[in-house]
């Protein structure tokens, strides 16, 4: 039987909850953080729990899955993508938030700076929004007679909303034609993938 000592000595198990509009974890996000978690923490079924959420596409369900982490008493949460970060911001004011996304968290409104976050929210971004303008002129450089391109993008993700308006406005100073392809669930891929080919973008 173990004594009251040996039950003190036994590590608490800390519970990172996980939160994403998608429907799994991708899998260089999940080999740079919960790899070098493992590592700092000890091996996943040790003392640390991940509980995850999926959307699995529905942005609309962020917040009660978000709700979910929060009631299920997770130490950290750490969300996939702006509105995942936005759903855990709205749900908890206590909870840390470590977010991982490619937009502007300052324009997404989940932080005051990047220098000083604030709140509870802190992370990493690539800020890709920098790099929409340079993609379409690449394309320019590479096949210069382009003069339509089809832009494949979900509307109702904040991050992609603020690269649609940078590339409309590169489009414009580069004298391209922008063929919007709005992608709101999987089944949207191939009609709007044959939508291009026979306006030839």
């Amino acid at each position: 039987m173990l004594s009251v000592p040996a039950l003190a000595q036994q590590p608490s198990k800390v519970r990172i909850g996980y939160l994403t509009s998608s429907s799994y974890v991708h899998p260089a996000f999940a080999d740079l953080f919960f790899g070098r978690v493992s590592i700092a923490g000890g091996p996943w079924g040790g003392n640390l729990e991940l509980l995850s959420r999926f959307a699995a596409g529905s942005d609309d369900r962020l917040p009660s899955l978000a709700a979910e982490l929060v009631a299920a008493r997770v130490d950290i949460i750490v969300a996939d993508g702006i509105p995942a970060a936005l759903a855990a911001k709205t749900t908890t004011r206590t909870v840390p938030i470590v977010m991982a996304i490619s937009g502007d968290p300052v324009q997404a409104g989940l932080v005051a700076s990047l220098a000083r976050p604030g709140g509870n929210i802190t992370g990493v971004t690539t800020l890709s929004l920098e790099l929409v303008a340079k993609r379409l002129q690449l394309i320019k450089e590479v096949v210069p007679k382009a003069s339509r391109v089809a832009v494949l993008w979900n509307p109702a993700s904040p991050e992609k909303e603020l690269e649609w308006k940078e590339l409309r406005s590169a489009a414009s100073r580069l004298g391209v034609t922008l063929q919007s392809l709005e992608l709101r669930r999987p089944g949207d891929l191939a009609p709007r993938l044959d939508s291009a080919v026979n306006e030839r973008a």
